[in-house]
């Protein structure tokens, strides 16, 4: 991986660091994970394609499009981005949309998450990852490479009228899961490092991400 320029913000590199730290110390599925997931949003995350161009060479986006019409022109400015910065994309639950841009694989919401063995199947080059927010997705969860949990902290969005798992709640599901488990929501260059000793993978998150890493 890479080293981040010295014309990153300090913020975007202690996230940085702090994923990197996750990924030395937390459990792998058999292939190398991306540190740092970046999660767009059409609302939140308008321009996602300058975000995912900044992020250093080794991370993640996983691109939800949520139906949005212009959902092929983004993919592609996703994919341009996310190649040239040696970026790994996913898109979310759209597999057609992710053979269409050539994405490196599909994450699923947690309603989807018995596609995933289809998904392996099929393509098994593919990398996938699941979004889980209770006890019983996680340790249901099967054939991904790595689950999503959430809210770890106070978060936004579709997260913000879950209640957050804290630490301890988080690692206790951590603790339960068949693959690595990212921590997403809430997750900032301030608490990150609270994590440290949770058995997360990596960081995911949305605004958090988008800010750090601006131009």
């Amino acid at each position: 991986m890479m080293p981040l320029s010295d014309t990153l913000s300090e913020e975007a590199q202690s996230l940085w660091d702090a994923a990197r730290s996750l990924a030395r110390t937390g459990p792998q599925a058999g292939r190398p994970l991306p540190p740092l997931l970046f999660f767009t949003d059409p609302a939140r995350t308008p321009r996602p394609w300058e975000t995912a161009a900044r992020l250093p060479a080794g991370a993640g986006v996983v691109f939800r499009h949520f139906g949005a019409s212009d959902r092929l022109e983004t993919g592609r400015r996703l994919r341009e981005a996310t190649h040239t910065a040696g970026v790994r994309l996913l898109v979310g639950l759209d597999a057609e949309l992710a053979e269409r841009i050539e994405a490196d694989g599909v994450h699923l919401p947690e309603r989807a998450l018995s596609a995933a063995y289809a998904l392996s199947g099929r393509r098994p080059d593919w990398l996938l990852t699941g979004a889980a927010h209770s006890a019983e997705a996680v340790q249901g969860a099967r054939d991904l490479h790595a689950l999503v949990l959430s809210p770890v902290f106070p978060a936004g969005g579709a997260s913000a009228a879950k209640p957050a798992l804290g630490v301890e709640g988080f690692s206790a599901l951590a603790a339960l899961a068949p693959c690595p488990v990212y921590a997403l929501g809430g997750i900032t260059a301030a608490n990150a490092s609270r994590l440290a000793s949770t058995g997360a993978c990596g960081l995911a998150g949305v605004g958090a991400i988008q800010t750090a890493f601006a131009g």
